[in-house]
């Protein structure tokens, strides 16, 4: 079956549905400005398109069902997009820098495009695709352009975009340009207009996909019917593009490509990983990779691995922190050297961000003909740049209906919005470009059971083919404004729409798919682990750990505060240090002994504090941003209870509306309740045990994996050691209720039951917690474990033995019969004075096994470059 395309399975032809005609006769939500602007559901004379008439015929005849139905299918889709974990961050002024991530905007109705109207726009965007990559050599080579006059010297050479680094670097094959996006509107005459384009890095094509794999899934009678072109054979063309060219700088070797993203606070980061997933690329970070030799290599837990192409979704700027940005942690150092001597390959190419200027538009007709000898098949927005004295004075005094766009990218600190004045246009003309309005045409949105209208744009996709064509995606995207301006962006509230486009001829049947899987192809699949990914891992583990362990001290903490019994006061000594330890209480508060009130209200206020380097909300929110950083490797599920624990345990200690609130309430939120925080707790400890089981038992056993599980187990060993030690050198294990928190905090009280039943003894808690290997939360099981584990990881077995070593080589390094020796202490005092020992001995092994592992595959410290033989 087509990955790109909904179920093939026969469906029975309608029987009669309700027309367009009949949903239409309830009220609906017009656009203002309709009668001004070209409707893309009815024609002309005010009847619907005959293509809209079909897609409403696969709905239920009657006008009622018809509108339950599409409730019903809109619901599904909010859904599903809930289930995929489907975002688009939100930035600006408003967000303060990076705003929450939203799920992504899509309406259920997509927009259709007739046959004839796809000719015209494939037309338009293949020509101005093939003339952009022409200008791109042309600016990077004899700069014939700018001789002739036929572009102000002052577009490329002021524009931030143009890298005079890269003058005189041909890329493989000559292709600078991969992928290039076209924003189009169709305007009240009903022709289509360019109005920008994107060179350096277009985005959205994962969104493309996800919107493709959705909504032809609620409607797949119609989706066949109407006969919608696929676009999987575009996806291919691009990777096989790019893989053309890797293979020209691999030296004989299977190329390799990378998807580099600008991380998991891109605004696009989910379609970045999405997108990646699809391809089959690995989806790197400019900390993934390093320039050795002039050639770009992948971090991996394996060792440094050569990269011969990267698909970047990363702006120019931001890309090499030594000849670009320097205040830039998102690039890879030396990059641009790499790509001057042709050792990889990057798509699109470096410096082609000086081709999105809008003052570009006006002068492309000239050159058009200059470079390809035709006329432009597809007119832009009337242009005006007011570097050109004659068109300035031309539009100086008619600005009122139109728009004011700045020439190059805005320095940081300008203002986002509002015209600027006619005195600030003249103070400095070349940084500013004037275009004409363009009415957008309305689409067709179900929105409260009816039909309602909005401005709407399309942005289409011409991709390489890299033998000097171009194609377009049969599709785009098609993004709906909030409200009826003469731009469209999701920035602003918009929504995106699935773009169907009917096709006359056969449908492409191709499916990224392969028919037959060969060996190559199955080796192909079996990709290193990049180190960033292994360093996610490892502390995605290791905050589940902490912030389970933490859950169980502010539960015993708690617990121990209300109950009725007076503990002894080692023991409240003990849950104090322990308390402050860990984060669950402020350094100076006073201890329990002294302040239990006063304490209480410290544990409360500081559960969800999340300044806190080891409270329990930062451990939450550090484990939630690891978590984001592997969307590409964790399933939906596992995504969505790390989600949900966050919010979850944060929504139970939200305080109550202000107006069922006193007045002082107003000022200072009031602190909850014990008996508030143990059930949020509880809760959280069920969510994370989910979580621990998603890890455990849901996830590729890879070297990723297992540095997952040796977080983990570092984790479990480094804390339950500390605490141990705690408990012992404050002689908190000399009272029943003391070793009560003991086996709590190790999670092994129904363990001690079952074989000591009420008996309370030192020695029956030195089996359970520290000798027995069946036991994980035992420093025996805990360490044979992680000794399992370290011996599975990549690397000469030399430094994986040195790495065992640090542990006992046994048990947990306190055997029997010293046990039984020291047991023979009447008091004890020896076996308590072992005990510590062994607790300080273990956690500092912990810290220092973290750090040699952090070393070797995350920093890569003193790796050496791999020879080419």
């Amino acid at each position: 079956m087509n990955a790109l395309s909904p179920s093939t399975s026969e469906a029975a032809p309608p029987t009669g549905g309700p027309t367009l005609t009949a949903l239409l006769r309830e009220p609906v939500a017009a656009d203002p400005a309709r009668a001004s602007r070209h409707d893309e559901l009815h024609d002309a004379h005010g009847r619907p398109r005959a293509s809209w008439e079909r897609f409403f015929d696969w709905l239920p005849a009657d006008p009622t069902a018809a509108r339950a139905e599409l409730d019903a299918r809109a619901a599904q889709l909010a859904r599903q997009i809930r289930a995929d974990g489907i975002t688009h961050n939100v930035y600006g002024a408003d967000a303060g820098g990076r705003g929450p991530a939203r799920p992504w905007p899509l309406e259920v109705l997509p927009l259709i495009v007739e046959p004839d109207d796809w000719a015209v726009i494939e037309r338009g965007v293949v020509q101005r695709a093939r003339l952009l990559n022409a200008m791109m050599a042309d600016l990077y080579g004899a700069q014939r352009l700018l001789h002739d006059a036929l572009l102000p010297a002052a577009l490329l050479f002021r524009h931030p975009g143009y890298l005079r680094p890269l003058h005189g670097v041909v890329p493989p094959g000559g292709l600078f340009l991969h992928i290039v996006a076209f924003d189009l509107a169709r305007g009240p005459d009903g022709h289509w207009w360019v109005v920008a384009q994107r060179c350096e890095n277009p985005s959205g094509l994962g969104y493309v996909l996800h919107n493709r794999l959705t909504v032809s899934r609620l409607f797949p009678e119609a989706f066949r019917e109407l006969r919608v072109q696929h676009i999987a054979s575009s996806y291919r063309r691009l990777l096989d593009t790019v893989e053309a060219q890797a293979a020209q700088v691999a030296g004989g070797e299977s190329p390799r490509l990378a998807l580099l993203t600008s991380g998991p606070y891109s605004e696009t980061y989910f379609e970045h990983a999405y997108l990646a997933r699809y391809l089959g690329v690995p989806l790197v970070e400019g900390g993934d990779l390093t320039v050795r030799d002039d050639r770009v290599y992948l971090k991996t837990v394996e060792g440094l691995k050569p990269v011969h192409a990267l698909l970047r979704r990363l702006d120019d700027q931001w890309c090499d922190p030594l000849e670009l940005r320097a205040d830039s942690t998102l690039g890879v150092p030396a990059l641009l050297q790499a790509v001057r001597v042709g050792r990889v390959v990057v798509a699109n190419a470096l410096g082609s961000a000086c081709l999105e200027t809008p003052a570009l538009q006006g002068f492309l007709p000239a050159i058009s003909r200059a470079l390809l000898g035709e006329e432009l098949a597809m007119p832009s927005l009337p242009t005006w740049w007011c570097g050109e004295p004659a068109a300035w004075q031309a539009v100086r005094g008619a600005l009122d209906d139109k728009v004011v766009r700045h020439t190059f990218p805005r320095r940081p600190g300008a203002p986002a919005s509002g015209a600027p004045t006619i005195e600030a246009i003249e103070a400095d003309p070349d940084a500013w470009t004037v275009q004409g309005r363009l009415a957008f045409s309305c689409a067709p949105l179900w929105r409260d059971g009816a039909i309602h209208t909005r401005p709407a744009g399309l942005r289409v996709y011409a991709i390489a083919d890299g033998h000097g064509r171009w194609h377009a995606l049969p599709g785009g995207m098609t993004r709906v404004a909030a409200g009826v301006p003469t731009t469209v962006s999701m920035q602003r509230g918009g929504t995106s729409m699935d773009t169907w486009v009917l096709t006359d001829g056969p449908v492409d049947l191709f499916s990224m798919l392969p028919q037959r899987l060969g060996i190559d192809d199955i080796l192909a699949r079996r990709r290193p682990v990049a180190s960033r990914t292994a360093e996610n891992l490892f502390w995605l583990g290791r905050y589940t750990e902490r912030t389970e362990q933490l859950v169980r001290l502010a539960r015993a903490t708690l617990t121990l505060i209300d109950s009725d019994t007076d503990a002894p006061p080692a023991l409240l000594d003990a849950v104090s240090v322990l308390a402050r330890d860990s984060g669950l209480a402020p350094a100076e508060v006073p201890g329990l002994a002294r302040a239990p009130a006063v304490f209480e209200r410290s544990v409360l206020a500081a559960l969800t504090d999340t300044s806190g380097a080891f409270s329990i909300g930062f451990n939450l929110a550090a484990l939630a941003r690891a978590a984001g950083s592997l969307r590409e490797r964790l399933s939906t599920e596992h995504w969505g209870l790390v989600q949900a624990m966050g919010e979850d345990f944060h929504a139970a200690f939200a305080p109550p509306p202000s107006h069922t609130r006193g007045v002082d309430a107003l000022l200072a939120p009031p602190l909850p309740s014990a008996a508030t925080a143990l059930p949020a707790l509880d809760r959280l400890a069920v969510q994370l045990a989910a979580v621990t089981g998603a890890q455990s038992d849901r996830m590729t056993r890879d070297h990723g994996w297992r540095l997952l599980t040796v977080g983990r187990f570092i984790e479990r060993v480094v804390g339950l050691a500390q605490s141990f030690a705690t408990l012992l050198d404050l002689a908190a294990l000399d009272s029943e209720a003391g070793l009560e928190l003991a086996l709590e905090l190790f999670d092994s009280t129904i363990t001690y039951r079952a074989r000591y039943q009420r008996h309370q003894d030192l020695l029956a808690v030195v089996d359970t917690l520290v000798l027995d290997e069946a036991n994980p939360r035992a420093f025996a099981g805990m360490l044979r474990r992680l000794r399992i584990e370290l011996r599975k990881l990549p690397g000469p077995d030399a430094l994986l033995d040195a790495w065992v070593a640090r542990l006992p080589a046994e048990g947990a390094g306190l055997s029997i019969d010293e046990l039984r020796s020291l047991h023979g202490d009447a008091s004890e005092a020896a076996l308590r004075w072992r005990l510590r020992a062994l607790a300080h001995q273990l956690a500092q092994a912990g810290r220092r096994l973290s750090d040699d592992l952090g070393s070797h595959y995350f920093a890569h410290a003193g790796t050496d470059v791999p020879r080419r033989v």
